[in-house]
């Protein structure tokens, strides 16, 4: 399987082999689904949290009398269906995280960029280089390789010229090669590499 190497100017500059272990395997959109839902459950903060009846103050006192008032029973103001009651089943703070397996999150990895290159939204940059921090600069670059939508841009290593060229384009996130995961790659309309991140990600996940 080969793809088009383009330079930030959109230039065609030649060609490159993408590794049939890892952009060339049938994508798993079971395993895809499984990792994507532990990525969001691990984001969760968990710290969400409501009392319950008994942790609400007041509502020591019977409201009436059991009997001969003609109106239901009741024992507290702070029952749950009072206003000011205690919350049924309150969410208290929990942590939602849980593992999945290294095969597992290896597969959905590979489904990922199969998938992203079966469907040709795969960009491959001889080298994202940015000489100043200007987000004019890079946006320039994003068009002229006719990436004008939501797009992940994988750099090989920790880039700060890049990072802060990009951070304020709506829809453009980028990451290094070896942070890559499958929910920012299925988020993302076009998957813009780098050269040298391409042929990390091969040397890492091959």
């Amino acid at each position: 399987m080969k793809t088009n190497v383009y330079d930030m100017t959109g230039k065609q500059v030649g060609e490159v082999e993408l590794s049939e272990a890892i952009f060339g395997i049938e994508p798993n959109v079971s395993v895809m689904h499984d990792v994507v839902k532990n990525h969001l459950a691990n984001c969760r903060q968990g710290t969400q949290s409501a009392l319950t009846r008994a942790e609400v103050s007041g509502g020591g006192k019977k409201p009436w009398r059991q009997k001969g008032s003609g109106r239901a029973r009741q024992g507290s103001t702070r029952a749950p269906q009072w206003t000011h009651g205690g919350i049924v089943f309150a969410p208290k703070p929990r942590d939602y995280s849980y593992r999945l397996n290294k095969k597992v999150r290896r597969l959905a990895l590979k489904s990922a960029l199969s998938a992203k290159a079966q469907a040709d939204e795969i960009v491959v940059i001889d080298e994202i280089k940015m000489e100043e921090i200007k987000t004019k600069t890079f946006k320039a670059f994003l068009d002229a390789v006719k990436v004008d939508r939501k797009a992940l841009v994988v750099t090989a290593e920790a880039n700060e010229l890049v990072v802060k060229s990009a951070r304020n384009i709506a829809g453009v996130k980028t990451t290094f090669a070896n942070l890559i995961n499958v929910y920012d790659i299925l988020n993302a309309n076009k998957l813009v590499l780098d050269r040298a991140a391409l042929a990390k990600i091969e040397e890492v996940f091959a």
